[in-house]
C-alpha cells in the first residue's frame, strides 16, 4: 500500500521548492558544462521546473540562466528559484547561441568561433 502517490510528489515538488526559496533557500540546479569538437553545451536541469520557467540572457561575455516560479503561465507574480551567472570565454560564436528544453533539462549550446575568422595576418604597407 502506497501512503503517498508519485502524482502527489510530482504535484507537491513545485510549492516545496517554492517555499524553501521564500524561506531563504534556493533551488539548486544541477549544471554541466560539456566541451564538444564544434562548442560547449551548458546543460541546466531542474526537475520540478516548468520549460517556460527558464530564462536566458546574454549580456557582452555574461551569460545568465535563472528560473523563476509562477503559480499559473499568466501569473504576474513571480519567485526566483535559482540564478547561474557565467563569464563566457572569447572563442565563442555569441551570435549563434541557441537554447532548447529537452526531457527534464535546458540546453544552451554555443558554438566556437572559426578560428581562421579570429587570426589574420595584417599587410605592412610603406610609404
Amino acid at each position: 500500500m502506497k501512503l503517498i502517490s508519485p502524482e502527489f510528489i510530482h504535484n507537491i515538488a513545485p510549492q516545496l521548492d517554492l517555499l524553501n526559496t521564500l524561506g531563504g533557500g534556493v533551488a539548486q540546479p544541477q549544471m554541466r558544462v560539456d566541451q564538444r569538437e564544434k562548442g560547449i553545451i551548458l546543460r541546466v536541469a531542474v526537475p520540478t521546473m516548468l520549460p517556460e520557467n527558464f530564462h536566458v540572457v546574454l549580456n557582452n561575455q555574461r551569460l545568465t540562466v535563472y528560473g523563476v516560479y509562477r503559480n499559473s503561465p499568466d501569473d504576474p507574480m513571480a519567485a526566483p528559484v535559482f540564478v547561474q551567472t557565467l563569464d563566457l570565454p572569447l572563442n565563442l560564436d555569441l551570435t549563434r547561441i541557441d537554447a532548447v528544453h529537452e526531457g527534464q533539462e535546458l540546453q544552451v549550446r554555443i558554438p566556437f568561433k572559426n578560428p581562421n575568422d579570429q587570426q589574420r595576418e595584417i599587410n605592412i604597407r610603406h610609404s
